[in-house]
């Protein structure tokens, strides 16, 4: 891997370039968040070859979102319920602009 690639990964919303150490300073959180959004499946941070878990900035931005509902009183287990729905909702707005796009552009046939 030349350093032309592994400047390209960091550029990657996926790439899982942070350790949970890492994750937990940017977030100003604890590991035992981290660990707790883990367990209630709201992210699945990836494994280093060692075993150590590695999260993604895409995935820091789900949990930065998740902390601020905790720590406005939400219940971590429903705050987590909450970041997917957002995340869902978010994802079929985008799917539907697409799809209005495409659709749009297409002239109507003659009947």
């Amino acid at each position: 891997m030349t350093a032309d690639d592994s400047f390209g990964r960091l550029e990657d919303d996926d790439y899982p370039a942070y350790t949970m150490g890492r994750a937990a300073d940017i977030l100003g959180t604890s590991q035992n968040f981290l660990r707790a959004i883990g367990d209630a499946r709201l992210i699945t941070p990836l494994r280093s070859k060692g075993g150590h878990r590695r999260y993604s900035r895409y995935q820091l931005r789900i949990a930065a979102r998740a902390r601020e509902l905790v720590d406005a009183g939400t219940p971590i287990e429903a705050a987590c319920r909450i970041v997917i729905l957002e995340d869902q909702l978010e994802e079929a707005q985008r799917i539907n602009a697409e799809h209005r796009a495409t659709y749009s552009s297409i002239p109507p046939t003659a009947a």
